[in-house]
């Protein structure tokens, strides 16, 4: 029997960098949390200790900083040129996987006018794209994480299987809520990624506000259908939604009732866990698969 290595890769995880644009009396911020990977000719490093193909960590670190430094632009342009010079820095490194991180602040108004040097963090959303180059070939995956939306009205739930197991009640207006994560995968390196991703994120979020959901899983299906549909430069879009449970109170111990009948506030607790978690990709038929760029990104079927 012979022990062999198998599949690795190693980079530096967790940059965290900041760029303040001053160069005008109205300041931009860039906030950015970005991961490295490596892969190629490791081998005589993990079983030899053998250091001369390791591109070191530290490195890695120090070129996400200089980069950064000469302009950073949208997460997927500064993911783009962080893995090809990675992949093209040495004979030995066949490939880089790049994964950004960008947290969204919001100008703080003062007097009813935006303010041009003080901001506030916009909320838990964020931005992300994941960049893999391998070889000559590129794929560049964009995204969001944790986009939490609800619905009042507008979602039923019904016609399921029962067992002797099943105690959920059939509903026909339920508050529907979930935290979308979303990445889907371009079809080229030459997009408009910023515009892209406003597009998108719009789409995503008037599909779910204007279906009538009979399911989780259907607003998902009509979520990724838009996307595609309005974005011929997306071959596949693939989601994470858990759903965010929220039950109507029972208030009789107090003798009043809880009844959506317009008599007053319906009062509903909201439980975190355990959740219903729905989870799927929509592509196009002839979009050709990219295995490579979804490798190392958890969290979707």
């Amino acid at each position: 029997m012979a022990i062999l290595l198998g599949p690795n890769q190693y980079g530096k995880a967790e940059v965290r960098v900041v760029a303040v644009d001053r160069r005008s009396s109205r300041h931009s911020l860039v906030d950015l949390n970005v991961s490295s990977s490596l892969r190629g000719d490791f081998t005589a490093a993990h079983t030899a200790g053998d250091n001369g193909h390791v591109l070191t960590t530290d490195t890695q670190k120090n070129t996400v900083f200089a980069f950064a430094r000469q302009g950073v632009g949208s997460p997927e342009d500064f993911g783009l040129r962080l893995a090809r010079h990675f992949a093209g820095s040495y004979d030995w490194i066949t490939g880089a996987r790049v994964a950004v991180e960008s947290y969204g602040w919001e100008r703080i108004s003062v007097g009813g006018a935006e303010h041009d040097h003080s901001f506030r963090r916009a909320g838990s959303e964020v931005r992300t794209a994941v960049v893999t180059v391998d070889g000559d070939h590129a794929h560049v995956l964009a995204g969001l994480g944790d986009l939490v939306v609800l619905k009042t009205t507008g979602s039923e739930f019904r016609g399921f299987p029962r067992d002797r197991y099943t105690t959920l009640a059939e509903t026909r207006d339920r508050i529907l809520a979930t935290a979308v994560t979303a990445r889907w995968r371009y079809t080229a390196t030459d997009v408009d990624f910023d515009a892209t991703f406003a597009r998108v994120r719009t789409a995503l979020l008037e599909t779910f506000a204007a279906t009538h959901s009979l399911a989780l899983q259907q607003s998902l299906y009509a979520m990724g259908e838009a996307v595609l549909e309005q974005n011929p430069c997306v071959a596949e879009i693939r989601m994470s939604m858990p759903n965010r449970h929220h039950f109507l109170q029972d208030l009789s111990a107090f003798g009043l009732d809880n009844a959506p009948d317009g008599s007053g506030p319906v009062v509903y607790h909201a439980d975190d866990r355990p959740y219903g978690l729905i989870e799927g990709t929509v592509l196009r038929d002839d979009a050709a698969p990219a295995d490579i760029a979804w490798q190392g990104t958890p969290g979707f079927c």
